[in-house]
Parts: structure tokens; C-alpha cells; sequence
């Protein structure tokens, strides 16, 4: 079921203005300034007729007035002080967050600085009581990091935190906690994670928020942040706050808030079983005429998630792992999936760096059917087949393609809508042209996707839900939560190959077959040497070559 948006912006979103052009509708996203400041907290129910979304918790079922998420812990023997603080330049955040190096988070009250100011950005009914996520992607500092924001939360009045144990979550995760645990009470969540970028303690760290309907914070919420973070003068501390273990599930008590130590797989999991059919994809792995998978988790927190998902779920063995355990370093790797950093795989796959086909020999029998790998906060995906490197565009084309394969799309009526960036090729604008879908391009960043997948929440007209998303930057997704998922593309391929092999002791065809068969159906879009300061773009149509976008 459609979930409406409980959005923490007053009007965050006031305009969706769509632009039908070949096909595509482009998306022009207006937000008014932010005010914190006039909007009374609700106490009690309104029977008013209009709508502040920021009053509101989505639910399974539809709207209920915000309230306190659950009962708060006796109350403890606070001792919260007010820290004198400065403003520290550098806080602005990017596209999904704000990312620097260890030692620049470490240093002083940096970290303390952001984090009161993104307290002090959201609304006093969004703390006092409230449930909120904090995990990170196992980073160096991530530990450390969690225990100053359980202090700082502590003192803000927040009262109750879901922490995933070990202090580790997924971004996609993280969304579905947000969405889903307890019929989703969180208001939102904090999320410590680089994403693609190094660990350690001489590399990145970086934090973001999301918002209460699972999806990064908008600009209009970043913006104020930041804001915030220019008045700075204090942060609120629970200075004798006990240090929480994330290694044992369980309740602690922190003043007055409560602090639980969650298992970071379960709710996504619960979430992932919604949308694809694990007893028919358990039944491919273990088909007759064989098939092999491998995941590169490279060190990141795809890891557990693999383990349990690919592993314990659908019987992959042990062998299906490379780099298979979460290490604050990443190992040493680059966890960005790929064909330069992800070269295990890539080898492991018979390819060259390039992406080129190594030539086969007496040992191609050993090259898995299927490669896969997650960045690391486990949003980003590749896949390879075997000496076959799928590109990210071809990628969300061929899932939208054959989209009856995922029991979430056809149980729903069928794939409604496909977006991509704007950087990314129009492949898949070919398989919507020829399948009557709405295809929508939009700005870079996937929080403008969250935008569509809530649009008649937001005061939208038309319903783009069920909806696949995908980005140049090796991300892919869905409306089943509000971020980009790496395993829950993986699954989708394993779903696509399932579908072309319904014959389980019949000889497998594999990704490079389907693959060649979209190409045969819808064309090819391919990169075809650097020109200036773009690329040119020809698209290879049943022999006939067209230069830029769709013929």
C-alpha cells in the first residue's frame, strides 16, 4: 500500500511542475524558506481539514497525529550542561550529507556543533519523546560517534534512539526502520556514513539526515542546518551519560531517554521478502543445472546483510563471498563497487579493468553466472555477469524491461513509472516509450526521487507509485523505501535471471544473453570517446546509428 509523506518541511515541496518532451517528464522542484519558529506543536488531535504534514506520522493504513512514540524510562538523574561553542566553517552539506575527513570531525566540538544544530533545526515535537534512528556504516569513529550523539540526543529531550547493533545499519535499512519498525513511529534517522568514500582513521567520515518518510533530508531542512550552524553558541550534553554497549541487544537508560540496541537486519529483510519471492529465487540458486554467485560486501556494511539475505535465506555458500566482514577500514579498500576498485570481482568475473572479456580458457567453467557488488553503506550496486560487465544505465533499463519478474511491480498492477538523473542515458526512456510508463528525469540526487515516489503527499495530482529509479552512480531502487539499495538490485537480477530459466535443468542463459536480447529489442546506448567536455552518445538501433538520445 501507498504510504503517505509526513515531510518535516512546513511546504517543503510546493510545486511539481512536469514537462512532457519525447516522452520524458522533466520535474522543477520549488521550495519556499524554511520557519521553524511559527508553527505551534500539537497537543491534541486537529479536526481541522488542512493538511501540515509535519503533524503527521505515516502509518501502515494512512495518517495519525504525532504522539509520543512510546512510554518514556523512569526518569534519571540528569545532568545536562550547556557547552559554550563557536561556529566552525566547512558545515555545509553536500548532495547527501555532510563528508570530511576523520581527523576534521574529530576535532574539538565539530561533530557536536552539527549535531545540536540539526536539533535545533527540527521542530520541538520532533525531539520531545520522539523515536529516532542512529547507525552508521561501521567507519572508523562511527562507535565514537554514536555515543556523542546518544549524549546530545539525551539532553535534547529525544526519548527513545534504535541503534543497530555493533552500531552498524545500511542506508537502505535505515529507511526501512524509519518506515516500518513499530509501524513507523521514527521521526527520522541519523546516519554516519561516507558512502562510497574511504575509512580509517586518515579518511572520511561523514553524517546525514533522513527525514520521517525514510528519504534524505531536503535542502530546504539542509539549509537550515547550516544556518544553524552559523549562530552556534552551545550544545546541550548529558554529561553523565553511561556509555551504552552496541555489541548486546537491548534497552539502556540515558536520563530520560531510552536507548535500544536493535538487530540491523531484520526489519529490511522483512521489507526485502515484501517485495521479492525468496522461495522461488532459493529454488534458482539451488537449480539442477547449477548457478553461481559471488558478492564483494568489500569490508563495508553490505556485509552482515549479505550474509544473512544471499546466505542464510537463499543458500548461497560460504564460497559466494569475497571480502565478506565489516571492517572500519574497509580492508584497505576503496568500498566503491566499480570495475576500478572492485577488482577482485572484476578478475573473479573474467574481466579486465576495462570492462573487456578476459579470453576464455580451460578454467572458464569456474567464472560465476552472476557477480555483484555493494558500496560502503550498501546503496550502490554493480553487476557482472560472466565476462559480461552490465553498465548502470543498461541496468535500470533491463530490470524495467522485464519488471513482471518482481512480484513487488506486478502484484501492484505493474511498474507504473521509471525516473533516472539527468546524467544518466536514456536506455531505459526506450523501454518506457515502448511499455507506456511515465518516464521522468530528475536533478541529481536521489532525495528527487523520494519526491516523486511521495508526490501525492506533498499535493501532487498523480500517483508514479510502483516506481523504479535508478542513477549513473551505480544506484538503483524502488518506493519500497526511500533510498537507493544495492542488495535489493541484486535480488532484482537474480529475479530477472530466474524468469529467463524457468527450466531449472535446462542450460542457463546468461546475463550477457539478456542482456544482448534487450539491446536486440530497444537499442544500445554506448559512450563513444570523449569530445570536449562531454562524451558522445551513439545509439545503435538494429544496425542503424544515431548521434545524442532516442530515435
Amino acid at each position: 500500500m501507498f504510504k503517505k509523506m509526513r515531510s518535516l518541511l512546513t511546504g517543503a515541496l510546493i510545486s511539481i511542475t512536469a514537462c512532457w518532451w519525447d516522452g520524458i517528464i522533466a520535474f522543477t522542484i520549488a521550495s519556499p524558506p524554511l520557519s521553524y519558529t511559527v508553527r505551534p506543536s500539537p497537543t491534541t488531535t486537529t479536526t481541522s481539514t488542512s493538511h501540515s504534514w509535519g503533524w503527521l506520522r505515516p502509518v501502515r493504513g494512512g495518517m495519525s497525529p504525532l504522539s509520543s512514540s512510546s512510554p518514556l524510562a523512569p526518569p534519571g538523574l540528569n545532568k545536562i550542561t550547556a557547552l559554550e561553542t563557536t561556529p566552525v566553517e566547512g558545515m555545509k552539506p553536500g548532495t547527501s550529507g555532510l563528508r570530511k575527513k576523520v581527523k576534521v570531525v574529530r576535532d574539538g566540538l565539530y561533530l557536536h556543533n552539527f549535531v545540536q544544530a540539526l536539533f535545533d533545526t527540527l521542530p520541538p515535537h520532533e525531539k520531545k519523546g520522539a523515536t529516532m534512528v542512529v547507525s552508521g556504516d561501521g567507519r572508523y569513529y562511527n562507535r565514537e560517534a554514536i555515543q556523542i550523539i546518544i549524549e546530545i540526543a539525551a539532553a535534547n529531550g529525544v526519548g527513545r534512539l534504535w541503534i543497530g547493533k555493533g552500531g552498524i545499519m545500511s542506508t537502505p535499512a535505515v529507511s526501512a526502520v524509519i518506515r516500518e519498525r513499530e509501524g513507523g513511529v521514527a521521526v527520522g534517522g541519523i546516519i554516519l556514513t561516507a558512502s562510497h568514500n574511504p575509512g580509517g582513521p586518515e579518511e572520511d567520515f561523514g553524517i546525514k539526515y533522513n527525514m520521517g518518510n525514510g528519504e534524505p533530508a531536503l535542502e530546504a531542512f539542509t539549509d537550515a542546518v547550516y544556518a544553524a550552524t552559523l549562530n552556534i553558541e552551545e550544545v546541550q550534553v548529558l554529561t553523565n551519560c553511561p556509555k551504552v554497549n552496541l555489541d548486546k541487544l537491548g534497552v539502556t537508560r540515558v536520563g530520560d531517554m531510552v536507548v535500544e540496541v536493535i538487530d540491523p537486519v531484520q526489519d529490511y529483510l522483512a521489507v526485502l521478502k515484501e517485495a521479492f519471492d525468496f522461495d522461488l529465487l532459493k529454488a534458482f540458486i539451488a537449480r539442477p543445472g547449477g548457478f553461481k554467485l559471488v558478492f564483494d560486501a568489500m569490508h563495508g556494511v553490505a556485509a552482515p546483510y549479505a550474509q544473512v539475505v544471499l546466505g542464510q535465506e537463499l543458500g548461497c555458500p560460504p564460497s559466494s563471498f569475497l571480502h565478506p566482514d565489516s571492517k572500519e577500514d574497509f580492508g584497505g579498500l576503496h568500498p566503491d563497487p566499480n570495475l576500478a576498485y572492485a577488482s577482485d570481482l572484476v578478475k573473479t568475473m573474467g574481466l579486465l579493468p576495462s570492462g573487456a572479456p578476459v579470453p576464455p580458457s580451460a578454467d572458464s567453467e569456474d567464472v560465476p553466472d552472476l557477480g555483484a557488488a555493494a558500496d560502503g553503506d550498501a546503496d550502490r550496486n554493480m553487476i557482472l555477469g560472466k565476462r559480461f560487465f552490465v553498465t548502470p544505465s543498461d541496468s535500470l533499463a533491463l530490470i524495467a524491461a522485464n519488471a513482471e519478474a518482481i512480484p513487488f511491480f506486478r502484484d501492484q498492477g505493474g511498474l507504473k513509472t521509471v525516473a533516472r538523473s539527468m546524467p544518466t542515458s536514456q536506455a531505459v526512456d526506450r523501454v518506457a516509450k515502448a511499455k507506456g510508463l511515465n518516464c521522468v528525469e530528475t536533478p541529481t540526487g536521489w532525495k528527487y526521487f523520494g519526491n516523486l515516489m511521495d508526490a501525492l503527499a506533498l499535493g501532487g495530482k498523480e500517483e508514479y507509485n510502483p516506481i523504479l529509479c535508478g542513477e549513473e552512480s551505480f544506484g538503483t531502487g524502488s518506493n519500497h523505501v526511500r533510498e537507493k539499495d544495492g542488495l535489493w538490485a541484486v535480488l532484482a537480477w537474480l529475479s530477472v535471471l530466474a524468469h529467463h530459466n524457468p527450466e531449472g535443468d535446462a542450460p542457463l542463459k546468461p546475463v550477457s544473453a539478456i542482456v544482448q536480447e534487450h539491446w536486440a529489442a530497444y537499442g544500445r546506448l554506448v559512450m563513444e570517446g570523449e569530445r570536449g567536455r562531454g562524451w558522445g552518445r551513439l545509439l545503435v538501433l538494429h544496425g542503424r546509428w544515431s548521434v545524442g538520445g532516442c530515435v
